[in-house]
């Protein structure tokens, strides 16, 4: 059962358009079409190649659709607002009838800055319009056969049941990339990893950024308490302030009144609880150069000097501590391009306890600033399943044009089968959720993200292999990428991880090599900076 269904702060209304509850099937997919006509150019340039203007049921779509058409052919791109100019325009001129301002008035509405500058799922409304037109020539063919036999010519109505093709011409099952019209094909293939979904910086960026796309496949393992969670909240948090439609699935790890403390504790930096807002030592970004008192540029910070004497032998949490205790006042320095990453250690004051009523001022601020497009979905333990979580999109996208970009689930080794998985062995019921998370990310062209455990032996293991799955093996075949969470006990103090690419598909990868992150727990924050 679902345990609760909330949306931290949100307008229902952005998005494809209003919500439109009571509207029929048809009405909402061409608002869809129209809306998207409007605002991607992307979605322009696949849908001109099969569009035919009686394949919408409304006339004043179809009359919206073709002043975007003009504006495309013309300026190549899509209107966006300068459709409110074309709109108002054409209402001067008398060449809008009184009953259809209302429906275009409510198509304008709904397009708001913060939606236009945000992610769109192109390719997504591509695969639905193809799926609506193929429909709408069919039920069109059919009335006309249909009109035929009603006349008494069956004759005619057989010619023309022997005449029908599909209107896609091939579009719907296969593309030739080596024809002259494969151009934008090609060009989006190659951008998808210019514009990832999610953008971190520094190391870390370079390290995922480029695994963080549309139809990716993320999960990230480690053993019990390593911190998946806050990864994924991470993402989540990112993923809203990059634009994205994103949907937070907790499958049972965490109860729904949990994950949204932690949210505000992300918000706010400090914990609700007194013991961690306590005098506490924060890790910081630090170079080698500068701890070791060899930099010579000008660029450098004028820090008190002298930490390479309590460095002298390595990195430790006892060292550090050491260091930051007899050099106070030495100045971490991360300015320039030649850095060579190392960790300092710095104090935070003590903290006056988060209470509701700021976290929930964070959540306001945050709503203002990034207008974010969020559900968080919370069930028990062992009852939500992959068809559950397809249901679900289902429903938003039809209630609320809520088309999601980025889906997380904590975590993927909760979720229960599919009702036609249960009599499967376990082994196999895994394999089936992974490959159908796959699918979703694939059908829906957008980026999920999970988190799986590491088995029993990685907890004695520094730094986790392909050899490190539970369960099922296969998953490491479904993914995109699989990325390994690894902290040694001295590390956990020093507040530093270490995260290493254990499967990545598309490129070469390196499972001992490994990006350094910079986290505080206790502050909500898994990410504070990043290194190699």
């Amino acid at each position: 059962m679902l345990e609760g269904l909330t949306s931290l702060p949100v307008d229902s209304t952005k998005g494809l358009g209003e919500r439109m509850p009571t509207e029929d099937v048809d009405e909402f997919i061409e608002r869809r079409i129209v809306i998207g006509m409007i605002v991607s150019t992307e979605y322009l340039q696949q849908v001109s190649k099969y569009w035919a203007p009686q394949l919408l049921e409304s006339s004043t779509a179809r009359i919206v659709a073709g002043w975007c058409l003009d504006y495309f052919n013309h300026y190549h791109r899509a209107p966006q607002h300068d459709l409110e100019k074309i709109f108002y325009a054409k209402l001067q001129e008398g060449a809008v009838a009184s009953n259809k301002v209302e429906w275009v008035e409510s198509i304008l509405g709904s397009l708001s800055d913060e939606y236009i500058r945000g992610q769109f799922n192109a390719q997504y409304l591509v695969d639905e319009t193809k799926k609506y037109f193929h429909r709408q020539n069919l039920r069109n063919f059919v009335t006309n056969v249909h009109d035929q036999l009603n006349k008494g010519d069956a004759t005619r109505a057989e010619q023309l049941a022997l005449s029908y093709s599909p209107i896609l011409n091939g579009h719907k099952t296969f593309i030739n990339p080596f024809t002259k019209d494969a151009r934008n094909v090609v060009k989006h293939a190659f951008q998808e990893r210019e514009d990832p979904l999610i953008r971190f910086p520094k190391a870390l960026g370079t390290f995922w950024n480029n695994e963080l796309i549309r139809g990716g496949f993320v999960a990230l393992t480690g053993p019990e308490k390593r911190g998946k969670t806050y990864f994924l909240m991470e993402f989540a948090m990112r993923a809203l302030q990059d634009g994205c439609n994103t949907v937070f699935f907790q499958a049972g790890d965490m109860t729904e009144r949990q994950l949204i403390r932690r949210v505000g504790i992300y918000l706010a930096k400090r914990s609700d609880q007194p013991r961690y807002c306590q005098r506490i030592l924060v890790p910081t970004l630090d170079c080698v150069h500068n701890q070791q008192d060899t930099c010579k540029d000008p660029l450098r910070e004028e820090g008190e000097k002298g930490v390479k004497a309590f460095l002298s032998n390595g990195i430790s949490h006892e060292a550090l501590v050491n260091a930051c205790t007899k050099v106070p006042n030495h100045l971490p320095c991360h300015n320039c391009d030649k850095l060579s990453g190392s960790v300092w250690l710095g104090w935070r004051e003590e903290v006056t306890p988060l209470t509701w009523k700021e976290a929930y001022r964070r959540f306001q601020s945050f709503e203002t600033k990034y207008h974010p497009r969020f559900k968080l979905s919370t069930y028990p333990n062992d009852t939500l399943t992959v068809a559950e979580i397809k249901s679900l999109l289902h429903i938003w996208e039809r209630q609320e044009s809520f088309v999601a970009d980025v889906i997380i689930i904590d975590y993927a080794d909760i979720l229960a089968p599919d009702p036609d998985s249960t009599r499967m062995e376990f082994r196999h019921q895994t394999n089936q959720i992974w490959k159908r998370l796959r699918g979703l990310s694939e059908e829906r062209h957008c980026l999920v993200i999970t988190a799986t455990q590491a088995p029993a032996r990685s907890y004695e293991k520094e730094t986790l292999t392909m050899s490190d799955f539970s369960e099922d093996k296969r998953k490491l075949g479904h993914v995109t990428l699989f990325c390994g969470l690894n902290q040694t006990p001295d590390e956990k103090k020093i507040g530093l991880m270490r995260l290493n690419e254990i499967v990545v598909r598309e490129s070469d990868f390196d499972s001992m090599r490994t990006v350094k992150v910079l986290q505080r727990l206790q502050m909500g924050r898994p990410v504070l900076g990043s290194y190699w």
